[in-house]
């Protein structure tokens, strides 16, 4: 049977992912070539991109992280019953096939095959893991290649899904047992998957099932199945967060990476940079790696400021109120920006940015602000002016860029505005995670090879400290969350609730597709994105800045903030118990009647 190897073209930094294969081959003439063999395996890491990344800027607008800034208002409220939903086995297919052809090879030395095998298990493992966290307990078929033959009994190929609990307990059963076949080194671009990459797909895996285990029956009416296709016993939590807590401190003991703290003089810039920033880079476990040409990203095409484009394309969403005021001041724990004093007048700022002064430096790494620079030029930020008359403040704005007639600027070419202009701001804010600062990054023929992280050290640190928690083990949790607070130079916490956990996930990890799964699996996000409209947390809010243009007041050339509904996003996000799991499509079932719906199908 052929092997069809054309399925994805996958680069990177490394040379084994540069691999380019342009045909489709016997399985015989793959698996008798060293360099066919790795290319193929190549081609399984170029297809494994689920949930938010930055190879898709309308991923980040759907929850309470960004919003769209381009073209009309996004209409929408309520999640998909296929969001972000992940059914490859297609792809658990072909792994098996390779797995096959491997272990059959006398082409590889016995290092050689191992290695294959176990990134071949742990891309598997990932598959599954994105599976079950949107949609429970899938069919497990190990290692099993169904090939059909017309007159053949199909119902041997029809496999019950499995219980949630059951397809964690798989997924981190893989991974430990493949731990020791793959390499202790760092992989080029953390590109390839490592010992500690499987590391922390475990400890990834059973804190997810402890979290489900534990708070899913603390709901009023647990969401679950006869079966146990969706729903984890809560004996079980305690056993998930052992083994979550184990896992993560391998990689932490492991001395191969850290809280990256290479300009302990400057926080923001040294975590933009632990993210964002491949060399010499030791927090990146495991990332998508892009590399030009061939394999690059546009998201920093698509979101750069209008001020520091390099193309046409530019300012097509934008971070959000609700996120940066998560971000804590360095010695208050209240991030509220200040806008108004209790008697309702405005707070005054010399300058946009000391409105930020003094917040969580991964604020600045995470987001630019109202006047922070952007290699190294400032970006302006301002919806217009304001002006006294008749006892009250009011507002003066423009087209993008234009100035009055003393030359001074009205409403800046990044905006913000309330309009539905392609390529200027609605939030007061741009992203600056994982946004390229090379040369041309922003161009269209040339785009950007920044990477993605999967996983990163400090993943492995909350999980520790959530684990901790969850077991009891307070005074270890509150050590483990302080050395993230700690990298980052904001105050140590003197005691630790889950609140706190949540918190510090949300700011440490902001964009790198965990605030989705984290409200899942802590059966928070119907609270959180309850359908309210103007909820604080459900509705997206912006922050718009104005320039004081009153020759004689004392105000004169300040500046100050209104917070704004934000017009691109009319409706708050409604999470509704039916989005805790995808819907299981119905022609899954029409091929395999052995598999059950879900709840609220």
């Amino acid at each position: 049977m052929a092997l069809a190897i054309m399925l994805f073209s996958f680069s990177s930094c490394s040379d084994f992912l540069d691999r380019d294969p342009d045909t489709i081959l016997s399985e015989d003439e793959v698996f008798g070539d060293a360099i066919m063999i790795k290319s193929v395996l190549s081609n399984f890491y170029g297809r494994i991109t689920w949930g938010q990344h930055i190879d898709d800027t309308y991923l980040y607008t759907i929850l309470d992280e960004a919003s769209k800034s381009d073209g009309g208002p996004d209409n929408r409220q309520e999640f998909e019953n296929d969001r972000w939903r992940v059914y490859d086995y297609t792809l658990l297919r072909n792994l098996n096939q390779f797995l096959k052809g491997v272990r059959a090879s006398t082409v590889l030395d016995d290092k050689t095959r191992d290695q294959l095998e176990g990134e071949a298990r742990f891309i598997r493992a990932w598959l599954y893991f994105n599976m079950v966290r949107g949609m429970g307990g899938m069919p497990i078929v190990g290692d099993e290649v169904f090939d059909y033959t017309p007159g053949m009994d199909i119902t041997t190929m029809q496999y019950p899904r499995s219980t949630e609990a059951d397809l964690y307990e798989y997924i981190i059963s893989e991974c430990e047992a493949i731990k020791n076949i793959l390499p202790t080194e760092p992989s080029v671009n953390a590109a390839r998957a490592t010992k500690w990459a499987a590391l922390m797909l475990k400890a990834r895996a059973a804190v997810y099932a402890g979290s489900i285990a534990n708070y899913n029956n603390k709901m009023s009416a647990p969401i679950q199945t006869p079966g146990g296709e969706v729903g984890i016993p809560a004996n079980l939590a305690k056993g998930f967060y052992e083994t979550a807590l184990l896992a993560a401190e391998e990689v932490i003991n492991s001395g191969q990476y850290e809280l990256q703290l290479s300009k302990p003089d400057d926080r923001g810039r040294n975590f933009y940079e632990a993210l964002s920033v491949k060399e010499n880079n030791k927090e990146v476990i495991w990332a998508r790696d892009y590399k030009y040409p061939g394999q690059t990203n546009g998201f920093t095409q698509a979101n750069i400021p209008p001020s520091h484009a390099e193309d046409i394309d530019r300012a097509y969403a934008g971070p959000i109120l609700n996120l940066v005021e998560d971000f804590e001041y360095i010695d208050d724990r209240d991030g509220q920006i200040r806008i108004k004093d209790a008697a309702g007048n405005y707070v005054y700022y010399n300058n946009p940015e000391d409105a930020f002064a003094n917040k969580d430096p991964r604020l600045w790494g995470s987001i630019i602000y109202p006047g922070a620079d952007f290699k190294g030029s400032p970006v302006v930020l301002q919806a217009g002016q304001k002006y006294w008359e008749n006892n009250e403040w009011k507002t003066l704005t423009s087209d993008p860029g234009r100035r009055d007639a003393n030359d001074i600027l009205i409403t800046s070419v990044n905006g913000p505005n309330m309009t539905n202009d392609q390529f200027i701001n609605k939030s007061g804010f741009f992203f600056r995670k994982f946004l390229d600062e090379t040369p041309s990054a922003s161009t269209r023929g040339r785009r950007s090879e920044m990477w993605f992280p999967r996983f990163r050290f400090a993943e492995a640190v909350l999980i520790a400290a959530e684990a901790s928690l969850e077991l009891g083990e307070s005074g270890k949790a509150l050590n483990y969350i302080n050395m993230v607070r700690g990298r980052a130079g904001i105050q140590n916490l003197e005691s630790i609730t889950f609140d706190d956990i949540v918190r510090e996930r949300r700011t440490e990890f902001a964009f790198e597709d965990h605030r989705y799964w984290d409200l899942k699996r802590w059966r928070l996000a119907h609270t959180v994105w309850n359908g309210i409209q103007d909820d604080p947390k459900a509705q997206q809010w912006g922050l718009f800045p104005y320039l004081i243009n009153q020759p004689g007041n004392e105000n004169h050339a300040k500046w100050v903030f209104e917070k704004v509904k934000i017009h691109m996003s009319p409706y708050p996000r409604y999470f509704q118990m039916r989005n805790y799991y995808n819907f299981i499509d119905q022609g899954w079932i029409n091929n395999n009647p052995k598999l059950v719906k879900n709840p609220y199908q």
